[in-house]
């Protein structure tokens, strides 16, 4: 266990920044640190009066906002375990999770109860809305309402129970519901661990200001866009908006964060639309030929790529997903201060990260220094999967022992599935995953069987495999010839079948989830002697 306490971060930053802003929604006025540990203060009460134990589990489902950070603190610091789950996940995914992590009490944001059914749930207590914190549904004959004129402590006076490392502080969700859950079971030493890393090697201090729109139910957006810029007394805008470029890049250039947090799909979007196509031109590959010229216009687009983020930021962060070698080659080029890390939910995230300055290119960055990694391959220096041991791993998967022992070995090596080598100077460099799962470039996990459990529900679908082509979630399906036959299908009756199939489960399904093209085959798919389909091929 490391000596750093997460609740001792919160306090620390909440007393000496008292009077700055702490969570602020976009577009309106934020809470101060002092307002924020009144806030908690309230939220304490409320949780007494439900007679919530210290490890009892609350689930918080619902857009980035400043409730959605007052209650994530709240809940922790308290002693409690956050369940934060993505807004994105259909309502029986919803229920799946919430009775599976035996929530008692729910927040969640108001325009998400048009779709749910309270009588779904088995555990819970009470739902309050995140929005205002008034009682959506009570489940008791107690009536409890949140306090909003509790009387709470002054600067002077605040001060919060430092919770153990070793207790559990959250359990985030990997997947839906296809088989048993995998809830990933993080203690107060994980989140610390990253937050510790974070304050000793990213840029912030206290009074920058931050724009937050990852999805904070991951780790990767509520450990760098929230946890560590809280624990260094910044002021943490959340976007609550549908994260698009264009948006994101607006409230850059209003808000001016000093880090920038993002996926490579932002970056990549923003290279293929405003950048290659200037440099494309006639004239500028003329230019681009003559060494001198080159450089003017590389300086060019650097200034105008660096003012499109604002201009006044120190580092961007990118993290989440694989990056485009073209992209990081040209980024790398012209000079823009870039980072690339590696993490994975049962890390809390963090794996791997190296500043902008010192960093190589397509690596991932060094091991972070709580960690310790080794390439499981046959052979010293050769490509192999990755296993990881030390402050940041996981506790396991919670009421899930079979993957737990599956994930963890018995000599505590986590295995990530995730295939890599690590050079001479101590570098990562990911080459693939040995897992199936598709990481999209926003950043979402994504489970192929799950997709494709579904469209084997159909009966024209004889074999599927659902893969990630060119950043598209595309099924490969081969029908079954048998039912062509039967009802003697032509091509155009077939296509016009899978379209509606794909309808079907993509209503069933988040929207990160959804099956973009589907691609008919004419033979079967290639198989191990267990018959089972060789899925690297394909991949």
């Amino acid at each position: 266990m490391i000596k750093e306490n997460l609740i001792a971060y919160f306090e620390e930053a909440i007393i000496n920044n008292w009077d700055k802003v702490s969570l602020q929604d976009y577009d309106n006025g934020g809470l101060t640190f002092g307002e924020l540990a009144s806030q908690i203060e309230r939220m304490h009460s409320l949780f007494k009066e439900h007679g919530i134990k210290k490890g009892d589990k609350i689930s918080l489902i619902g857009k980035n906002s400043a409730n959605w950070g007052t209650v994530y603190i709240s809940v922790v610091s308290y002693g409690a375990v956050i369940v934060p789950l993505l807004q994105e996940f259909k309502p029986k995914d919803v229920y799946n999770l919430v009775n599976h992590s035996d929530s008692k009490l729910l927040f969640i944001s108001e325009f998400l109860c048009e779709k749910i059914d309270f009588n779904e749930f088995e555990n819970l207590n009470t739902i309050y809305y995140l929005d205002d914190y008034n009682v959506a549904h009570d489940f008791t004959t107690d009536f409890i309402a949140f306090n909003k004129n509790l009387k709470t402590s002054t600067r002077e006076e605040f001060k919060l129970e430092h919770i153990p490392n070793s207790e559990l502080a959250a359990i985030l969700y990997t997947s839906g519901t296809s088989g048993l859950p995998k809830g990933v079971m993080l203690n107060h030493n994980s989140l610390a661990a990253n937050v510790r890393y974070a304050r000793a090697n990213m840029p912030l201090e206290s009074g920058d200001r931050i724009v937050s729109f990852l999805p904070l139910a991951h780790c990767y957006g509520a450990a760098f866009e929230f946890l560590f810029p809280f624990s260094k007394g910044c002021t943490i805008i959340f976007l609550g908006k549908v994260p698009s470029p264009q948006i994101i890049m607006r409230a850059f250039g209003e808000i001016k964060p000093r880090l920038i947090l993002s996926v490579p799909l932002v970056i990549e979007k923003i290279y293929k639309n405003k950048i290659k196509p200037s440099i494309d031109k006639p004239f500028a590959k003329v230019l681009l030929k003559t060494p001198v010229l080159k450089g003017i216009v590389y300086s060019k687009v650097l200034k105008s790529l660096k003012e499109a983020f604002d201009g006044e930021f120190k580092e961007v962060v990118i993290g989440g997903a694989k990056m485009n070698r073209e992209v990081e080659t040209f980024l790398r080029t012209i000079g823009f201060n870039f980072s690339v890390g590696y993490g994975m939910t049962e890390c809390g995230p963090l794996i791997s990260y190296d500043g902008y300055k010192t960093t190589k290119i397509y690596s991932a960055g060094k091991v972070v220094d709580v960690l310790e990694m080794k390439i499981d391959a046959k052979q010293e220096g050769k490509v192999g999967e990755i296993l990881l041991k030390g402050e940041n791993v996981m506790l396991g998967y919670y009421k899930n022992d079979e993957e737990t022992k599956k994930a963890i070995d018995k000599d505590g090596w986590l295995h990530t599935g995730d295939l890599g080598i690590v050079d001479k100077d101590g570098y990562v460099f990911i080459k693939g995953r040995s897992k199936s799962m598709i990481l999209t470039g926003s950043g979402q996990n994504v489970y192929p069987e799950e997709i494709e459990s579904k469209f084997n529900n159909f009966p024209l679908v004889g074999e599927i495999v659902v893969v990630s082509r060119n950043n598209l979630i595309t099924a490969l399906i081969y029908p079954d010839q048998e039912r062509i036959r039967k009802h003697d299908l032509q091509v155009e009756q077939i296509e016009k079948v899978f379209a509606h199939y794909q309808k079907r489960v993509n209503e069933e399904l988040p929207a990160y989830m959804q099956v973009n093209k589907i691609l008919i085959r004419d033979e079967e798919f290639e198989k191990t002697p267990k018959k089972s389909i060789k899925r690297f091929l394909y991949e």
